[in-house]
């Protein structure tokens, strides 16, 4: 039997059947319109002589209105809402089309109606009635054979709003999809209890309820307009009862407006580090950026290549991307000129460090604003090559800082660390020292100079999840340097449109922090990470502890402890209030710093940095001895 309805479904029935098996339901409708009309009792011979034109108008009716209105040439077997609005149309137009005829009719031969007005509205009602249900039955028992529901998989959908709903038509349509929702949850009491297409609405406290009552597989968060913190409530009940979490993408990403359950993935660890969209001052943004001409260094890097793309968005009258990575500069390239709104643009490949190729590059250009993105960033390597990170770090951001004083660039905004507070390794004071420099020069220039500080941002190269992910891929195990170690998060585009902010409002000389929320602990980051991915730790994947790299702390500070904090206009950006230095007493110590490159003595060039930044004490390295 299973065999026999499988071949009966490989194959789709000609379309003139479906139009005369719809027209036969309109012939058992009519008659059943007729029996009830007259309540199961002879019919009048009137009405009786004229059934058979009866008939023969109405059916004449129903059948021109299916061939018009191409009723009958959907697959029954895939029968959507669009097709049931259709049918309805199609129905209620052929009976008002009878109705009229009725009225003609009346009118023409004083008062006679050739069909009772009540057998009309039966037939319309039970011809509508039996169309739609035949093919939602006939769908029905397609997608049972297709998928039995003891072989589904239950799922739970989070939001019963239409997003759930669309949710679970989709889920429903597609035959390859082994799935069966099983319950809505939603937040709004109104809807607790109710039965939505035949599934109920449950409370969010019988969320951890239903997932064991039902064995469920998946729980697919289906909200459009949820924030950070209640998603990381849901995925946190979820990931405690071991199932994984599902989430639809924001409707203006549907394909054709359609949702795809293609389109539905898993959660990312990145999606529950978010945090809620930041408030620009759109018009002050514009207004620093609006027509002039921008260069961003580092603009191949991870904040670099952001800040161009949200550049774009305030109409510059043309943004310089410079760096010296070929490859990632190229692909920058490739990406704007893909732009549908394509900006003016150009690439520039030149490093921060030559001071004859940027000076050629502030001539011919005369950027009127500078971001500072370019730099060594990792802590391990800095350690190792201490000369490298006063080369580029230091002497990069100075003549980057110089040439923007000489060609009178309107603003220079530095992108810094909060490594660079309390530094405990090379590049955090590489940072700092870059810091003091730009902030002591911003004293005898008429550039406005700006510092931004913010810790580790999600996705960025090297960065922590990135790694994770890889060695999860690889089988694990996933390395941590230290149990209790901590980071703060902060996404590159949140970031970005920050430094714009801080950019914006900056007078000149200070040094903006971001607040970067709540600190994270990296081991409880990777266990929710195997936990996404539907894992277990100790059996799928295993954490192993690799001790403290040199220089590396384990909490991160985002001001040092003699500093305060000056509030802004945005909550999330505070002016650090630090020592300052005069430029004539930090220039030359910080020449004399660079010239140590020559010598590269490791251990001269990091007691000079000492030298200039006391509160540098290292960690876990061998400079530690320098500290003694």
């Amino acid at each position: 039997m299973y065999r026999l309805f499988n071949l009966f479904w490989q194959y789709n029935l000609p379309r003139w059947t479906i139009l005369f098996i719809d027209t036969f339901i309109c012939a058992f409708a009519l008659s059943l319109a007729f029996v009830l009309r007259f309540d199961f009792n002879a019919m009048p011979e009137t009405d009786a002589r004229s059934l058979p034109y009866d008939f023969i108008i109405v059916l004449g009716i129903r059948f021109i209105s299916f061939a018009i209105s191409k009723t009958y040439k959907g697959v029954v077997r895939y029968t959507s809402s669009r097709d049931t609005v259709r049918i309805f149309v199609v129905i209620v137009a052929g009976s008002l089309t009878v109705s009229l005829l009725n009225f003609l009719g009346a009118w023409l031969f004083i008062g006679y109606n050739f069909i009772p007005n009540s057998v009309i509205i039966i037939d319309g009602l039970v011809s509508l009635f039996l169309m739609i249900s035949s093919r939602l039955m006939v769908k029905a028992l397609y997608f049972e054979i297709k998928n039995p529901a003891k072989e589904k998989m239950n799922v739970i959908i989070y939001g019963a709003g239409e997003s759930g709903i669309i949710t679970k038509r989709t889920l429903d349509r597609d035959a390859a999809i082994k799935y069966k929702v099983v319950g809505f949850i939603d937040d709004d009491e109104k809807k607790h209890g109710r039965s939505l297409e035949g599934i109920f609405v449950y409370g969010a406290d019988k969320l951890p309820q239903l997932i064991k009552e039902n064995d469920a597989e998946f729980v697919i968060i289906s909200i459009q307009k949820i924030s950070f913190k209640k998603k990381n409530e849901i995925a946190d009940v979820c990931l405690t009862n071991n199932i994984r979490v599902l989430n639809v993408p924001p409707a203006a990403k549907w394909i054709n407006g359609e949702l795809s359950f293609n389109q539905i993935k898993s959660i990312r660890i990145e999606d529950l580090l978010e945090r809620d969209p930041i408030r620009l001052d759109m018009d002050v943004i514009e207004s620093q950026l609006k027509g002039k001409c921008i260069l961003i260094t580092g603009a191949a890097g991870s904040i670099g290549s952001e800040l161009a793309r949200q550049c774009c968005r305030f109409n510059p009258k043309k943004i310089f991307l410079l760096d010296q990575a070929e490859s990632p500069l190229h692909e920058m390239e490739l990406e704007f000129s893909d732009m549908l709104n394509k900006p003016a643009f150009e690439v520039v490949i030149a490093d921060v460090r030559n001071t004859d190729r940027l000076r050629n590059v502030f001539a011919t250009f005369k950027p009127d604003i500078v971001f500072h993105a370019a730099a060594y960033k990792h802590v391990p390597m800095m350690e190792n090559n201490p000369s490298e990170s006063i080369l580029t770090n230091i002497l990069g951001t100075k003549n980057v800082a110089d040439l923007a004083t000489e060609f009178g660039a309107e603003r220079f905004v530095f992108v810094s660390t909060d490594k660079a507070v309390n530094p405990t390794n090379v590049m955090g004071a590489s940072k700092r020292i870059a810091e003091i420099y730009i902030q002591s020069l911003g004293k005898i220039s008429n550039t406005k100079f700006i510092t931004t500080r913010f810790g580790n941002v999600l996705g960025s190269n090297g960065s922590v999840i990135p790694r994770f992910k890889k060695q999860i891929e690889q089988g694990g195990p996933i390395t941590i340097t230290h149990p209790d170690i901590t980071r703060y998060f902060m996404t590159i585009p949140e970031a970005s449109q920050l430094v714009l902010e801080a950019a914006s409002m900056g007078k000149g000389g200070e040094i903006f922090v971001f607040d970067m929320g709540e600190s994270v602990k990296i081991v409880d980051l990777a266990r929710k990470m195997i936990l996404l991915l539907g894992m277990k730790e100790g059996k799928d994947i295993s954490i192993v502890y690799t001790g403290l790299r040199p220089g590396e702390k384990l909490y991160e500070e985002l001001l040092a402890n003699a500093e305060n904090t000056l509030p802004t206009h945005h909550s999330q950006i505070l002016i650090g209030k630090v020592r300052e230095y005069e430029y004539t007493q930090v220039k030359g110590i910080i020449e004399e710093l660079i010239a140590s490159f020559d010598t590269q003595n490791n251990e001269l060039i990091v007691q000079r940095m000492k030298d200039l930044v006391p509160e540098f004490k290292s960690n876990n390295s061998v400079f530690q001895k320098l500290d003694e």
